[in-house]
């Protein structure tokens, strides 16, 4: 595409940016635009990926027909269908008039499917036929209808990944990446962030005719080097509060740290570890030890009340055979002597003594998994300050049991 063109383009749908990348993405759509073929625009939440059908649709022979854009993440899924693909009267409760849907009045237009990775599987077979044969029924209809709909759609998400989750149909993603539209993240676009901030300050000084805020050379690579996990929603987001919150006009590095999130996780760059995966798994690693606490407080007790059990059962054998057998001088007894159960001997209050008496662990025990427990143990203690009753909580355990593990591994002392 020639340069004027380009710059053409850009002042017509107010485009910032001058990155290679964003280039290539205006030069695709301007070249798919005269035909009909399907484009599927991937890129992250917030890059402007809402620009490219409107530019498609525009430079296309479909520009003087009607174009609309749906959020399908949007619509619930109970009456996705009838959005899309319009219903009958008395189809469902609520329907009181026939509806033609998107597809019926987009007809010889164009249609935008924002979010296209959140339809339902049913609507994504529903919009593979129409992708392929240009025919649907409406919800409730038995008549087929024909629609001539030039479709773009656009999504956020990993489709591939989608798709070997059962949760995206493989030959719609096909159907619909006949062209497909990668667009840049912000992170990737150099300087065009810093002539972003300069569009967005200046539209706010004018707005709110106020004096616009302009950045220092050290503000400028401190705004280039941060992540942008909003990308340019984002930027904008942040311009404005800069350009009202600030008393200073003249934005320096600690001017925009104040409005900058300062957590490691959305302030760094992913960084490469050639020595080997610098992923952190410690969010797993604490449901795991928890998981493993739980598990073996759990085997614990139903050891600790099967000794008890087997206890009490010795005990009533022993009274039994301490009962002496009758003589036949004796008169027949007329009511049969009641066995014993072993499970009446056991009382409310034994069991409580039971479970309240300290336990002491096998010697086999495995020493990792004491080890795992007490970790879990300090670690709970400490988020909650020592206190017992919420550790416990946290910890899904009852107090009884979480006092007997702190005085097992003499942590009893350390907490209130």
């Amino acid at each position: 595409m020639k340069n004027p063109e380009l710059q053409s383009i850009k002042q017509r749908y107010n485009i910032v940016g001058n990155c290679e990348a964003l280039n290539h993405v205006l030069d695709v759509a301007l070249q798919v635009a005269p035909t009909d073929l399907s484009v599927l625009i991937i890129g992250e939440s917030g890059v402007g990926k809402e620009i490219i059908p409107r530019v498609i649709h525009d430079n296309s022979p479909r520009r003087r027909e009607k174009y609309f854009a749906i959020n399908c993440g949007s619509i619930p899924e109970g009456t996705i269908d009838s959005e899309l693909f319009g219903h009958v009267k008395g189809s469902f409760t609520g329907a009181i008039n026939d509806s033609p849907g998107y597809f019926g009045v987009a007809n010889k237009g164009t249609l935008f499917l924002d979010e296209v990775g959140e339809l339902p599987l049913a609507t994504q077979a529903r919009l593979l036929r129409v992708l392929e044969t240009g025919e649907y029924i409406p919800v409730g209809a038995t008549e087929v209808k024909k629609t001539d709909v030039r479709i773009v759609a656009a999504t956020n998400v990993n489709i591939r990944q989608a798709i070997s989750e059962g949760r995206f149909r493989e030959d719609l993603y096909y159907r619909l990446n006949s062209i497909p539209i990668q667009m840049p993240p912000l992170r990737e676009r150099g300087e065009d962030i810093v002539l972003l901030f300069r569009l967005f300050a200046l539209q706010m000084a004018e707005k709110y005719r106020m004096e616009r805020v302009v950045l220092t050379e050290e503000a400028k690579n401190m705004l280039m080097r941060y992540k942008w996990p909003g990308n340019v929603r984002q930027l904008k987001n942040i311009t404005e509060q800069i350009s009202i919150l600030s008393k200073e006009r003249t934005i320096t590095p600690d001017v925009l740290a104040q409005f900058i999130p300062q957590d490691r996780e959305s302030t760094q760059l992913a960084v490469i570890n050639p020595g080997g995966s610098d992923h952190s798994f410690e969010n797993e690693r604490e449901i795991l030890y928890k998981i493993l606490f739980e598990l073996r407080g759990n085997v614990n007790d139903m050891r600790r009340e099967m000794s008890q059990l087997k206890k009490q059962l010795e005990d009533v054998k022993g009274n039994n055979a301490a009962i002496p057998a009758p003589t036949t001088s004796i008169a027949p007894i007329q009511q049969p002597i009641q066995p014993i159960s072993p499970i009446q001997t056991i009382t409310p209050a034994s069991l409580e003594d039971a479970v309240a008496e300290e336990y002491i662990e096998p010697e086999q025990e495995n020493l990792n998994l004491n080890d795992l427990s007490r970790q879990m143990l300090e670690k709970a203690l400490e988020r909650n300050n020592g206190n017992r009753k919420k550790a416990a909580q946290e910890l899904g355990i009852s107090d009884r049991t979480l006092y007997r593990r702190l005085k097992q591994y003499g942590l009893d002392k350390d907490s209130k």
